[in-house]
């Protein structure tokens, strides 16, 4: 039975995922994500009671994926790159082109003040595990900072720098991370 459930989770999920990409979260509608997932509305509610547990399921899911891709990334031996630079790729590449608005965010907060729980441990856990990769702290500091910054201003689109800018950012995050660690005076 719980095979059956998990199936049902992930296809509504999946249905989740492409209808927010066709009209943006903030237009996310239960019933279109039961037609498209071929569920009824009761089974949608039985696997996400609210609209706001079905979008911190889709955050949570894009997480997961995120963390996976990162994890692929930093396993491949060949590229040479630091587990921050790889970070700093990965989410620059997030960024990029047009995302739909990040109002449905608010809604889902207003519902569930636990929303964004997920999102704080994933970060929290994220940077703990660059932390101990990157020997020079204040690297990570400025290059987290500045990816975390680029992800904000690009999720509530309030992104005002240009395309050079954006790379030019990307590019000079990368040289941060791989640049050999500074030692701090001592006094």
């Amino acid at each position: 039975m719980k095979a059956q459930r998990r199936n049902s989770r992930e296809k509504i999920l999946a249905a989740a995922a492409d209808v927010a990409r066709e009209s943006g979260p903030g237009s996310l509608s239960l019933d279109a994500v039961a037609s498209r997932a071929g569920v009824s509305k009761g089974g949608l509610l039985y696997n996400f009671p609210t609209k706001a547990k079905l979008m911190q399921g889709l955050v949570e899911g894009y997480l997961r994926e995120f963390g996976e891709s990162l994890d692929a990334a930093n396993s491949d031996e060949a590229n040479g790159e630091s587990p921050l630079a790889v970070y700093i790729r990965l989410s620059a590449r997030d960024c990029e082109g047009t995302q739909p608005s990040a109002s449905w965010i608010f809604s889902a907060i207003a519902e569930d003040p636990d929303f964004l729980d997920p999102i704080k441990l994933f970060k929290r856990q994220l940077f703990d595990r660059l932390k101990q990769d990157t020997p020079d702290l204040r690297s990570l500091l400025v290059c987290f900072l500045a990816i975390e910054g680029l992800r904000s201003m690009s999720l509530f689109d309030s992104d005002v720098l240009s395309d050079d800018e954006r790379h030019l950012l990307t590019a000079t995050l990368l040289e941060i991370a791989n640049r050999p660690p500074v030692r701090p005076r001592e006094a």
